[in-house]
């Protein structure tokens, strides 16, 4: 049997170069109090970015690439975004082949657009080749056809293989988010065996990155997982078997990212296996890919309830305005249905114009209201949090918290109209209207998510102009009609 001591590749810490003089791996421990900046974001500041455009302009190549060799491929990333169309498509010129490929993956929208554009194929099939399977589908399905195709025939067989069957799965599910590239060991194998076959891999035949080991059967089916840390802990006399987790999580190819990263989050994973049609083992799920989906996905619901895309701040002037005019033309027509509610009542509030004060009042609030309920049900349908089994216990509750929220206000603006315009009979309308209207506010912000969500229709995109449209129309129409009924 091989010992530590018999295997000079092993590090261990006496070994380890951690010395003062040699420690060149980050700051000191004081730098935080050297340096006033230390911790912030340098290289988006004003100067440094100042700097590269100076360079574009110049079309300075030393100098640009001078400034960008450092720099992380995130930050890479950021400055691009950054930077004007224009501004970056002369960037990606000038430094692109000097940079590490990784940043083409951070890219999104509109910058990986407009960068895309510039630089030839053989440099992107040069950065396909060098990243992992996830990463090189999520340049590639970004392309246009011919560029993918002038890519894919630029790669070897087996790559183009990999990355054609990876597009071939459905956007935004696991295939496209799992690499192909992992580590898979049968369960009658010894620790030590294990041990030796992983160091035995070529750099080519591992993934860059991986935390457990997946366990599969002879017909390549998962069985179990064993974390790197049992390995490094184990003896290696000791079988496969009993160390491993029987109960893997596993992924289909076809499961929605969303469904994936929620799985992640709600059994805490730090990888999961993708198997096909037939259970067969395909590729794995890094959790590096599921935190940057679960970000992607949060970003896109809070900025649908709003009309507006997560491109808005890279795309151009017309097609913001396009898109954006398309979501208030729909808000627009709303609101013209809630002007007709208070045109039936017309000659009510002619005949007394404190009617015309007040009714703003009944409305905002509701809107108010059911915008909570909406946001409360849009984040529990997309956690699973609200389904089928608790609804009717969730739509009671938020119908109990809204009575109570109504009651509570219509005695306050009871109050306040009493006051202000010394009507009792005034008054008793504006509070019961409150009451109404906080009620439905209450059911609406919970029954539209679910009843879009029930037909297929994403309640964050859509659920914001029915709730505002309902709130609208009962407030004006129970305020405006009690007041028709009882005081004109």
């Amino acid at each position: 049997m091989t010992t530590p001591e018999d295997r000079d590749d092993l590090t261990t810490p006496d070994r380890a170069s951690n010395t003062p003089e040699d420690n060149t791996q980050g700051p000191s421990p004081d730098a935080g109090q050297q340096d006033p900046n230390y911790g912030m974001d340098i290289h988006l500041q004003p100067d440094f970015v100042r700097a590269i455009v100076d360079a574009i302009h110049a079309d300075d190549t030393d100098t640009a690439r001078a400034l960008v060799a450092d720099l992380h491929v995130a930050d890479i990333a950021d400055l691009f975004e950054v930077l004007s169309s224009e501004e970056r498509r002369s960037l990606a010129r000038l430094v692109a082949d000097a940079l590490d490929p990784n940043f083409l993956s951070e890219l999104e929208g509109a910058a990986f657009d407009d960068v895309v554009k510039v630089i030839s194929p053989s440099i992107i099939a040069d950065a396909v080749k060098q990243l992992d399977t996830d990463d090189a589908v999520y340049i590639l399905e970004d392309l246009n056809a011919e560029s993918q195709q002038e890519v894919l025939h630029a790669l070897t067989r087996e790559d183009r293989t990999a990355l054609e069957e990876g597009l071939a799965f459905p956007e935004d599910s696991a295939g496209r988010l799992m690499q192909r590239h992992l580590v898979a060991v049968p369960e009658f194998w010894s620790i030590g065996q294990t041990i030796d076959f992983l160091r035995a891999q070529e750099d080519d035949q591992s993934p860059n990155d991986f935390y457990e080991l997946i366990v599969v059967d002879p017909a390549y089916r998962p069985i179990g997982t064993v974390p790197l840390s049992r390995v490094l802990s184990c003896k290696r006399p000791m079988r496969i078997k009993d160390v491993m987790n029987p109960d893997p999580h596993i992924m289909h190819v076809t499961t929605d990212q969303e469904e994936v990263a929620r799985q992640f989050a709600k059994y805490h994973l730090i990888s999961a296996g993708v198997v096909n049609d037939y259970g067969r083992l395909v590729g794995v799920i890094t959790v590096d890919d599921i935190v940057g989906v679960i970000e992607d996905e949060a970003q896109e619901d809070i900025l649908a309830l709003a009309g507006v895309s997560e491109g808005d701040v890279n795309v151009s002037i017309r097609d913001v305005s396009r898109t954006r005019f398309i979501w208030l033309f729909v808000n627009m027509g709303t609101a013209v249905l809630a002007s007709l509610v208070i045109g039936l009542f017309d000659a009510t509030l002619e005949a007394m114009v404190a009617l015309a004060v007040l009714m703003p009042i009944v409305a905002s609030m509701g809107g108010n209201a059911g915008t909570q309920t909406m946001a409360v049900a849009v984040r529990a349908l997309a956690t699973k949090e609200l389904s089928p089994a608790n609804a009717m216990r969730i739509v009671n509750k938020e119908l109990i918290v809204a009575l109570i929220n109504g009651v509570g206000l219509a005695i306050v603006v009871g109050i306040v109209g009493m006051i202000w315009f010394g009507d009792i009979l005034l008054s008793l309308v504006l509070a019961t209207a409150m009451i109404i209207n906080m009620v439905v506010a209450g059911l609406s912000g919970i029954m539209v998510p679910m009843i879009l969500d029930r037909f297929g229709v994403d309640p964050a995109v859509a659920s914001s102009v029915f709730v505002t449209t309902i709130t609208d129309v009962v407030g004006f129409f129970a305020f405006l009609g009690l007041a028709a009924l009882v005081l004109v």
